[in-house]
This record gives structure tokens, sequence and C-alpha cells, in this order.
């Protein structure tokens, strides 16, 4: 049963209350799946009151999204150069795909599913745009430089790119989950994405 308190305290017990809610999360979506995850479940299962959750996050949406905003990419250096563009783009999602495979297999078969609407709302657009610092906006801004470069066609639509190569990031998610892990994530990330910027180089 959640505890009653208010508002934490304010020393290490705040930090170690946010810590308890995030590992409780991570459990609980091991556990029984990313839909499980309520306010009132996450509390009862960290010993927190609700008072205490919402100290630090919004509501559920809110702590989910702290899954996939943790990593910032709007000036995240990247050690592939500009020229090997598919290669760079692939190295630029492994950064967020690594993080959540950390969690490991079970989480990232109950994060990654239709139910999970924070993510589903960061891996994709508002009124045409990515949000800035998402991965899909990172995407976008070194597919232009490409193109400033000569590199990619000027012709191309830079952000029709960025929106293809999402889904098919999406697919090698979708497949390494189904193959339980056994699945070599970059390489076929790596392929498959440069396979298709193949049609847009100069």
């Amino acid at each position: 049963m959640a505890k009653k308190c208010g508002r934490p305290a304010k020393n290490a017990d705040q930090v170690n209350s946010k810590q308890r809610i995030i590992d409780t999360t991570i459990d609980l979506i091991r556990k029984k799946g990313a839909d499980y995850i309520t306010v009132r479940n996450v509390c009862a299962a960290a010993d927190l009151s609700i008072g205490t959750f919402y100290h630090y996050f919004r509501g559920k949406d809110d702590l989910l999204m702290y899954f996939v905003r943790e990593t910032s990419f709007k000036s995240c250096s990247l050690e592939t150069p500009l020229n090997m563009i598919g290669d760079r783009i692939s190295e630029l999602y492994m950064r967020l795909i690594n993080r959540y495979m950390e969690f490991g297999l079970d989480f990232m078969k109950s994060f990654y599913t239709a139910g999970n609407h924070s993510l589903s709302a960061y891996m994709s657009e508002v009124e045409g745009q990515f949000e800035p610092d998402t991965v899909m906006a990172r995407s976008e801004r070194e597919i232009g430089a490409a193109q400033k470069q000569g590199i990619i066609k000027q012709s191309a639509n830079a952000h029709e790119i960025c929106m293809d190569i999402c889904t098919i990031v999406k697919g090698c998610v979708l497949e390494w989950c189904l193959m339980e892990g056994n699945m070599d994530m970059k390489g076929a990330l790596q392929r498959i994405v440069n396979l298709y910027i193949r049609n847009y180089l100069t």
C-alpha cells in the first residue's frame, strides 16, 4: 500500500524517491508490460505516495517519456563521417536503441508496443515537424547537412527520408524482439538504412 505522506523531504531521499519510481517502472514494464503502468500501480509497487509521484512527474505519460527523452540528440557527437551518411544515421539511432537494450529484452518487448502512447508521440511528428532534441530532428539535420555537401540529392525530401528511416528502425526493433534478442541489431540497421539511402545519393 502506498504511503499517505505528502511531499518528499529535501535531501538524498528526494533523489532516492525519484530513482525508486524509475526503477519500479522498469521492473513493472519487464514483468507486466507498459500497458500496466499507471500512477497508482507504480506508487503501490514503489511504496510511495501519489503526492510524491506528482512531485517528479506530471503523470503516466510524463514518466514513460523519461525513458525516451533522457538521451539528448541535439548536440551529441557522432564518430561516423558525414560522407558515410547511412552509417552515421544508424550510429545516431543505435544511441537510443542501446539505452533501451540496457534494460533487457523483456523491457524492450513491453516498451515497444502500440499501447505506449509516449513512445508513439516521441517517434512521430507534430504539424509536419519533429520535436526539437529528438533523434528524428537530429536525423533530419544530418540529412540536410549531407544535402548541402552534395552527398544526398538536392531534390530529395529530407523530412520524408527521416520518417522512412524511423519506420525502418521500428521494424528492426520489432524483429529483434521477435527473435528474442538473437539478432545483430546494429548490422541489420546499417544494412537496411544504407540500402534505402542509396536511392538518394548523388
